[in-house]
């Protein structure tokens, strides 16, 4: 099938297809070895963070900035005129002026699928409360594809905040397109949706749930760890209830297999002991790193200077 992204908004994974996640891939590794350069230039991306971040909004600056383009925009809502009373929808009617694309983060679920019904230019949906975070899964998948060579025949845990994290059920939408098995691991109050199990299902994916990694840890090729979200409860008191329920330290790696590498969308609380980064299946950090090409890769289809 022909792939062309050009003018797409990319909201959540449920709008994204096999093939184009598969060539957004391809593009990536390609920028990644240096084949593209300057295809940014002339185009200018709005990041609209209404809500804090240090990876995605400075990976994104910097994928704008490698490839040749210019970034505006602004890091919190008090920068902009939402704290005058303004509407998101004219927010973002105003920025259209302005630029090529918009990223943008928020708070409230929901929010980039009501900015992209607006918007007359793409928009990329950094996180919206805790409901997706695509461009997360997506440098989530170039990493297993750098480490694992595929994203078939892989058994992948999801452990932590699996109610809340919006990085996990955007990577189990996209791993349900190949031949995986997930296993959910997290205490009863974070366990996952029954919707997205409801989903598996359809997908005819097999899953299993455990309450421990140390029960399941030798069978898993990758092991995707998430905080805690303090930010994501309204009683400090069952956030009080859960903080700390897995730690991975120099212990808990005797219960992984010598092959299975832990991912992290960070930032991290005290889920992983930093004694563990120095072991060479913690690769959090070049996970992190990858942000930048496979943003880079977005960009430019979206804007139609990668084709």
């Amino acid at each position: 099938m022909s792939i062309n992204l050009k003018g797409k908004s990319i909201i959540s994974l449920n709008d994204m297809k096999k093939e184009e996640l598969l060539y957004l891939m391809d593009i990536s590794k390609k920028i990644k070895e240096g084949k593209y350069s300057n295809f940014l230039e002339g185009k200018i991306v709005a990041s609209l963070f209404f809500e804090p971040s240090t990876r995605t909004r400075l990976s994104f600056q910097s994928a704008i900035k490698y490839g040749g383009g210019k970034s505006i925009g602004f890091a919190t809502s008090k920068s902009s005129s939402t704290e005058k009373g303004e509407s998101l929808a004219d927010t973002v009617k105003t920025v259209n002026g302005y630029c090529d694309a918009i990223v943008m983060r928020h708070r409230i679920e929901g929010a980039a699928r009501r900015a992209s019904d607006v918007s007359t230019v793409p928009v990329v949906n950094a996180g919206d409360g805790s409901n997706q975070h695509p461009t997360q899964t997506f440098l989530d998948l170039f990493t297993i594809i750098e480490k694992k060579g595929s994203l078939n025949n892989n058994v992948v845990g999801l452990m932590g905040d699996l109610k809340y994290s919006r990085t996990i059920h955007s990577l189990l939408i996209a791993l349900s397109h190949f031949d995986v098995k997930l296993v959910f691991i997290s205490p009863e109050a974070l366990k996952i949706p029954s919707r997205y199990l409801e989903y598996l299902k359809s997908k005819d994916i097999d899953y299993e749930i455990y309450n421990d990694f140390k029960d399941c840890g030798k069978s898993l090729d990758i092991l995707y760890c998430t905080r805690i979200q303090r930010e994501r409860f309204y009683d400090p008191m069952e956030y009080e209830s859960v903080a700390g329920s897995y730690v991975i330290d120099k212990e808990g790696l005797e219960y992984l297999n010598k092959e299975t590498y832990i991912m992290h969308p960070l930032p991290r609380v005290d889920e992983i002991s930093v004694e563990v980064d120095d072991d060479p299946r913690a690769i959090y950090f070049e996970q992190a790193h990858n942000g930048v090409p496979v943003r880079q890769a977005l960009l430019g289809l979206l804007t139609g200077t990668i084709k």
